[in-house]
């Protein structure tokens, strides 16, 4: 284990501490947000500025890839979820039996997608066209696909455009426009590779701060029962390795080489608590068990964000090893 504790080990532990101890709240977390959106999308921008046109282009042309990430995220996450809801209500409470069908309904999360797979120098065209499309078809899907999971209506009741608008002002165009300045920044970007890293653990910690902040500072963990807690928890780890497992293996039955394993692992096995929360609201608006429901999504979350950088230094490895080896040959 001591090969995994380095530096941004202890600063992605030390932010948890932190958040547990002091969370943002009130007009820090309201600042805390925009410095969240703000970093999200200079992350793109960075990312559109430091990938060839050729590159991109390939990564978007990987339909293969594209398909196997959204068969991953709305197809085996959703059936591997569905058992769960035979243990309530004897094993668990029936609202958090529906809380982890709605974490399975989910679309991928973005930001943490795209920066694990930098972090270990994976695919990140192919996880940005994959990442930010499942947030736009998830956007969509969900509702319909918790219906289909649990007899849940309010679908049509989703900002359908918000949703779209936030997608392209905050990834799409960020990234955009970093690949309209590339011809004038390629020669900066490509001696400098080692800043945009530091800037994909920068966002990192902060998605990780923000997230601990909102779960310590809604009171989450006073209001629910310790037994239904560490149930979640135990759930969680265990549907998280699960679908890593699944994304790997799946990964390389079909033959896809290790840059795109890695893109379809993050993409795939993650689910978006910035979509998951707001949604929440809007499915669940008045249901006096909303802080149940919305437990396994956001322990998923922060299990998926530790559990994620520590896979990514493993990928960073082999693929380093991979390329060495090329070059030997």
């Amino acid at each position: 284990m001591r090969r995994y504790i380095d530096g941004f080990t202890m600063l992605l532990l030390g932010a948890i501490v932190l958040a547990a101890f002091v969370p943002a709240r009130g007009d820090a977390a309201d600042m805390m947000g925009v410095a969240g959106q703000v970093a999200v999308a200079l992350l793109f921008f960075i990312h559109g500025a430091a990938l060839s046109r050729a590159s991109v282009l390939t990564g978007a042309a990987h339909w293969r890839l594209h398909l196997f990430i959204f068969a991953i995220t709305f197809v085996c996450f959703p059936l591997v979820v569905l058992p769960i809801s035979g243990l309530a209500p004897v094993w668990i409470p029936p609202e958090l039996a529906l809380g982890f069908l709605y974490l399975g309904a989910l679309p991928s999360a973005v930001s943490s997608s795209i920066a694990f797979t930098a972090m270990a120098g994976g695919n990140v065209p192919a996880a940005v066209c994959s990442a930010a499309a499942s947030n736009v078809f998830g956007m969509m899907m969900t509702p319909f696909l918790l219906i289909l999971l649990a007899q849940t209506a309010g679908g049509d009741a989703f900002a359908v455009g918000d949703a779209l608008r936030d997608i392209v002002v905050q990834l799409l165009l960020p990234f955009a426009a970093g690949q309209a300045i590339r011809p004038w920044v390629a020669g900066f970007m490509d001696r400098h590779e080692a800043l945009s890293s530091r800037y994909d653990q920068a966002v990192i910690l902060l998605i990780v701060y923000a997230a601990f902040s909102k779960s310590v500072a809604s009171g989450l963990w006073q209001d629910l029962p310790l037994a239904a807690i560490v149930l979640a928890i135990g759930l969680c780890a265990a549907l998280l390795a699960v679908m890593i497992g699944i994304a790997m293996g799946l990964s390389r039955r079909l033959g896809f080489n290790l840059a795109d394993e890695t893109a379809a692992v993050f993409c795939g096995s993650k689910k978006s608590l910035a979509s998951g929360l707001p949604m929440a609201n809007v499915l669940f608006a008045g249901n006096p068990a909303l802080g149940m429901i919305v437990l396994p999504i956001m322990v998923y979350n922060q299990i998926q964000i530790v559990v994620g950088a520590l896979l990514a230094k493993t990928y960073a490895k082999r693929l380093r090893r991979q390329a060495a080896k090329e070059q030997d040959a």
